[in-house]
């Protein structure tokens, strides 16, 4: 009990004594009242306006990618960049059973299975060495491409996550699906402003994806971001996005099955005044998860090595599923917000039964993990 008191009360300390403590509210100090109001006197407040414009740019230009295009969300986005890249009802795409749902279900809205392999301790995302086992022991290359030997189905491509925005091992696994034959998708939905090895994420890959989400650490409510360097690709997404119709002054006329996925301009004004404030924010976020990690001490789910985290969400590993339970309870009684890593999609009943990998160190972090309020305070 004097534990947990110690632990409400530190918590408390730092935001300032509210009343609720949420984990990741988000946070309006910038334009995003002048945006907004000069969106909607503009009257072009749907797919059309120049602050989704301003927001790829913005995108492009921080990440250091050619190309961005704004989408409603990231799960859509994710999608999106799978069915570009010719992933279907004939393929399989290996991902982590650590992740948020939407991740799995980007794979299964193509028509394609997904395949789950390990996550490494420290990184809490994909482990290149449980990959390249998956692809060792169960693939083979025919015609230029992964053949799956169980179900004889194309292994098209590999999405791993970048876990609360901790970049994995991106390069490893970068080269091994470049041996593979394999287009690699980055769900960086919760990476904005995470570098590994000096890169930001999003960039290693074929196609990389963000979200904006409310409780990301800079939100247009609802929205997401694709962003490629290869010049082809963007113009296809964008195309199909904006329900694949065919340019011109006056008629509608569209040549294949598009999707009305463009963000509208009214997202992107809010985005564009969030985006403004990131550096701030991610300081500030610095600064909250030094004084976590003193606090905490070890077990204090810290950034990898070689990596540059956001620390969009900060978390701790108890030592086993009743101290995790014990800290849970503990928290939320006391308003302080804060929830367990997510159920493994393994063990979803729409996914339970995909082809995995031994996925030990997931189950070891699912039994531990537990996010703590993680809100930017000024």
């Amino acid at each position: 009990m004097e534990k947990c008191e110690n632990i409400i009360n530190f918590i408390k300390n730092i935001y300032k004594n509210k009343k609720f403590i949420a984990l990741h509210e988000p946070l309006f100090i910038g334009n995003e009242k002048k945006y907004l109001n000069e969106c909607i006197d503009s009257t072009f407040v749907s797919s059309v306006g120049k602050y989704v414009e301003e927001v790829e740019k913005w995108i492009a230009n921080y990440i250091e990618s050619k190309f961005a295009i704004a989408v409603v969300n990231g799960t859509n986005g994710l999608f999106l960049a799978l069915k570009v890249l010719g992933v279907d009802e004939n393929s399989e795409v290996i991902t982590q059973p650590l992740t948020f749902v939407a991740t799995a279900n980007a794979i299964n809205y193509t028509g394609a299975k997904p395949i789950f392999v390990d996550v490494d301790l420290d990184t809490l995302g994909m482990s290149p060495i449980s990959l390249e086992e998956f692809l060792e022991q169960n693939c083979e290359i025919k015609d230029n491409k992964c053949i799956n030997k169980t179900t004889n189905k194309v292994v098209k491509a590999v999405v791993p996550m970048h876990t609360f925005g901790h970049p994995c091992r991106i390069d490893e696994i970068k080269n091994i699906c470049d041996k593979w034959n394999l287009e690699l998708v980055e769900d960086s939905a919760e990476s904005l402003g995470s570098f590994y090895k000096n890169q930001h994420t999003g960039t290693f890959g074929k196609i990389g994806v963000f979200s904006f989400n409310g409780n990301k650490i800079v939100t247009s409510g609802g929205g997401g971001v694709i962003v490629t360097n290869d010049e082809e690709i963007a113009k296809k997404l964008k195309y199909i996005s904006t329900t694949a119709k065919v340019p011109h002054k006056w008629e509608y006329f569209h040549d294949e099955i598009g999707y009305n996925y463009r963000m509208p301009n009214i997202n992107a004004a809010l985005l564009l005044a969030q985006l403004e404030n990131l550096d701030k924010y991610l300081k500030n976020k610095r600064e909250l998860a030094k004084k976590y990690k003193e606090f905490f001490g070890d077990i204090f789910v810290d950034e990898p090595k070689e990596a540059k985290s956001n620390f969009w969400l900060n978390a701790v590993k108890l030592e086993n599923r009743q101290k995790r339970d014990e800290f849970l309870e503990c928290t939320n009684e006391n308003n302080v917000m804060t929830r367990p890593i997510w159920a493994l999609m393994n063990k979803l009943p729409m996914y339970k039964e995909c082809q995995k990998t031994d996925l030990s160190n997931s189950e070891f972090l699912e039994d531990r993990v537990v996010n703590i309020p993680s809100g930017v305070v000024l």
